[in-house]
């Protein structure tokens, strides 16, 4: 029985001794735009397979090791059950024209049955088909070394390589170890990058084949220490002892699973948003902090985010000694802060709901930023009629229709938009307008809270490139003023608040305390748009005809360039936001 410790230390020293050079896991956020979130180890070694980069010169030696930090977003939903993770570790070995299959096929034998001490149950190889010939020499290599149980299938579970598309391929070989219970579980998958396959079909071989492996250490470690579930491993033993006994166990698997999850994104400089990897690591904090928050409100039982976030940095420290529980604690407390009080809100209108489908699910999510998952385990039986894939379709449609009005509203059919203050040529250009055009709503309130209610409008001026407001000040701002303004405006874009709009008569609006430019004519009634989740308690409240975002998190981040003197008693700040 090996620790999760040991067993890393193990398969490193294992093949550091047979001449691999220890690579460091790379981050959890990749150099390759085409995936969101690293989830395989060989992700980080991809220009060594390819050639585009000599692993001799960067490394040493053709041939490499790792435990490379994993994250799959495809196994959210199925998260709770005895197996699927988020966040997992994953061992691999690999070899860039250095070893192929005898050497491969050893070490693997090797490792499981000497090093680890466990029995092989079987192994599968490649059975062959009309393109690419059975793999006879991988079933070799496993009866030379006494494993006569040497399954064959097909072109689903033992080839490796790109469906309709070109780039290395080749057949696989699987180990499978018994587990507790006596069933076979596959262990490690070892790849044998042996072909080409072209645009057209065509099956080539390499001159230079490679290996590429993959072992997952919390399945490792579940036959290793010889329990039922990679739960009951030491992995996760110490977080779910800090759960209350009174939760189900899908929900302690969840938290659990979540708190590793949020650990490692935010430690690797993931922040919570509503986009890209930030949005997924929103989805599992708002999962956590609701548990947390009906467990208190129902008086069941008390979670402690804060003593998991830490259970986890202390587990994990030693291996990886990047982790961050400051940071961790201080992102999760604010994430937590922001959402409370509309989870309320949010739980409030979903009682008054006899059922949710994925048009009204969306919309709780439009209001309150309640993520899809929330909403199913808040709504429960309410939700039988929600899905995912419904749910991200009525989010696509939403981005369309308010791409449409927006056309619409400024001139149509992605052509120039000049309505004086704001400027667009096209399409691309009218959405960067548009989330510069919200952050400058939110730079005058936050202007106004670091100077005082002396700040007014005089005007602005917004090009796809930059937001420029001019406002009454009769002095020179210092760099810790722009500096509180600065953050500010990110502090609302991170929070993620919603933008709505309300059509009052004009003398009502200005009760409202709704900021205008008195210089300005406008019509009656007159259009507030606010930012936040009620007119009343908004963070910002403007006359204004629009265009918006609907959420303060696709703005992205905002940054003052420059502040100056635009006339006598007049400042003039440029700003823009990124990406």
């Amino acid at each position: 029985m090996h620790s999760g410790n040991e067993l890393r230390k193990l398969f490193l020293e294992f093949f550091r001794e047979r001449g691999h050079a220890v690579v460091p896991s790379s981050s959890l956020v990749p150099d390759d735009p085409s995936v969101l979130l690293t989830t395989a180890g060989m992700q980080q070694f991809k220009p060594y397979f390819t050639g585009k980069l000599d692993p001799e010169k960067d490394f040493g030696s053709k041939n490499t090791a790792s435990v490379q930090k994993s994250f799959r977003t495809s196994d959210i939903d199925e998260v709770g059950d005895e197996s699927h993770l988020t966040f997992f570790e994953m061992l691999g070995n690999f070899s860039f024209g250095g070893y192929f299959k005898e050497e491969a096929i050893a070490y693997g034998h090797e490792f499981i049955t000497k090093t680890l001490g466990l029995e092989i149950a079987y192994v599968s190889v490649f059975e062959g088909d009309d393109e690419v010939p059975a793999d006879k020499q991988s079933e070799e290599i496993w009866k030379s070394l006494g494993v006569e149980d040497v399954r064959k299938f097909g072109r689903e579970d033992n080839f490796w390589g790109p469906t309709g598309s070109e780039g290395p391929c080749g057949p696989t070989t699987e180990i499978y170890v018994n587990t507790v219970e006596g069933k076979g579980v596959e262990i490690w998958n070892i790849v044998f990058n042996e072909y080409y396959r072209h645009p057209d079909g065509r099956f080539e071989k390499l001159d230079t084949p490679g290996v590429d492996t993959g072992m997952g250490l919390e399945r490792l470690a579940m036959v290793s220490q010889g329990v039922r579930t990679i739960f009951d491993t030491d992995l996760f033993r110490e977080i779910l002892e800090k759960l209350p006994p009174s939760l189900g166990s899908r929900t302690a698997r969840v938290l659990t699973d979540h708190v590793r999850s949020v650990v490692f994104l935010l430690s690797d400089g993931v922040t919570p948003s509503n986009k890209e990897a930030g949005y997924v690591l929103r989805r599992l904090m708002r999962r956590i902090i609701v548990h947390a928050y009906l467990g208190k409100k129902k008086g069941e039982y008390e979670i402690s985010a804060e003593e998991l976030l830490k259970t986890v940095v202390v587990k994990y420290r030693e291996a990886y000694p990047s982790l961050d529980k400051d940071l961790v604690l201080r992102e999760f407390q604010a994430e937590e802060g922001r959402f409370e009080t509309t989870l309320e809100n949010g739980i409030r209108e979903m009682k008054k709901m006899d059922e949710i489908d994925n048009a009204s699910g969306f919309n709780l999510y439009e209001t309150f930023g309640i993520p899809y998952e929330v909403i199913r385990e808040i709504g429960d039986s309410k939700t039988e009629k929600m899905d995912r894939e419904g749910f991200e379709e009525e989010f696509t449609k939403h981005q369309e229709i308010s791409r449409a009005g927006a056309e619409e509203k400024f001139g149509g059919h992605g052509l120039v938009l000049d309505t004086g203050e704001l400027k667009a040529e096209d399409e691309e250009s009218l959405k960067k307008v548009t989330r510069l055009h919200t952050a400058t709503h939110i730079l005058q309130q936050a202007l106004r809270d670091v100077l005082g209610d002396k700040v007014a409008q005089r005007g602005s001026d917004i090009t796809p490139k930059r937001t420029r407001f001019d406002f009454s000040f009769d002095r020179k701002l210092t760099p810790e003023e722009l500096a509180e303004a600065e953050r500010i405006v990110n502090e609302k874009i991170k929070e993620d608040l919603p933008v709505n709009s309300v059509e009052l008569p004009k003398d009502e609006a200005e009760k409202t305390g709704a900021l205008h430019f008195f210089k300005a004519k406008y019509p009656d009634p007159v259009t507030v748009y606010f930012v936040g989740s009620s007119l009343e308690k908004a963070f910002s409240k403007e006359f204004c005809g629009g265009p918006h975002v609907s959420r303060t998190g696709e703005i992205g981040e905002f940054k003052i360039l420059k502040e100056e003197s635009s006339s006598a008693g007049i400042r003039r700040i440029r700003g823009t936001v990124s990406p």
